[in-house]
């Protein structure tokens, strides 16, 4: 007896693997999205953003072995670790966007690349209105307080302290370890408060020197 043999049908076989080709993509795209980071840049700091950018890209790029671009159109920094580095702890990730951070809030990017080098430092942010509530003219004077004729108050909490202060406005963010920063904040607190400069000087100096052994 002749029996005639027809072809297995495919289509079936077809529809699993382009299923499985797409949940696969969709994986690399998940995968993509959890191992990057996107900070947004205010319009003020974009001028400095770009005479700035091959400092940035540097240290990114070749001592955290990660990916770093400006999106012109979002007006982000866009961070990603290569698909080679996704085994590799987020570390370096994180490091790499606090440091973009820190610069887009303001700071330089010296003191700034601190956090990638050394374990221990990072941003504290608090507002004027955190401490006491000012308004209007109280508000601009509270600020000319905190940095001081010329930027001497600033400067020397600072130095005391071992800390960098940016003062954005209203804004305070201070980079440093957490015994610093903490010792840093109740200065600009007391200052906030109404407390003399002279006065301020005096007692940080003397629990700086207290714990110096430890900062």
């Amino acid at each position: 007896m002749d029996v005639e043999m027809m072809p297995a049908p495919t289509e079936s076989r077809k529809r699993k693997s382009t299923a499985t080709t797409d949940h696969n993509s969709e994986n690399v795209k998940i995968q993509r999205i959890m191992n990057t980071r996107k900070i947004a840049v205010p319009i003020h700091r974009i001028a400095p953003l770009k005479d700035n950018w091959m400092k940035i890209f540097s240290p990114v790029v070749e001592q955290m072995k990660l990916q770093i671009r400006y999106n012109i159109k979002t007006r982000q920094v866009e961070i990603r670790q290569p698909q080679k580095e996704l085994t590799d702890s987020d570390a370096s990730l994180q490091k790499a966007t606090d440091f973009v951070k820190a610069f887009i809030l303001g700071f330089e990017v010296e003191d700034a690349l601190a956090l990638l080098r050394l374990e221990d430092l990072f941003v504290e942010s608090f507002e004027i209105k955190d401490v006491k509530t000012l308004r209007g003219d109280h508000l601009s004077r509270c600020i000319g307080r905190l940095a001081g004729k010329g930027g001497r108050t600033k400067f020397t909490i600072e130095n005391v302290t071992k800390t960098r202060i940016v003062l954005a406005d209203s804004k305070i963010h201070v980079l440093g370890c957490y015994k610093s920063i903490q010792l840093a904040k109740r200065a600009i607190s007391n200052l906030i408060l109404g407390s003399p400069a002279s006065k301020v000087y005096g007692n940080l100096r003397n629990v700086a020197a207290k714990v110096s052994d430890s900062l």
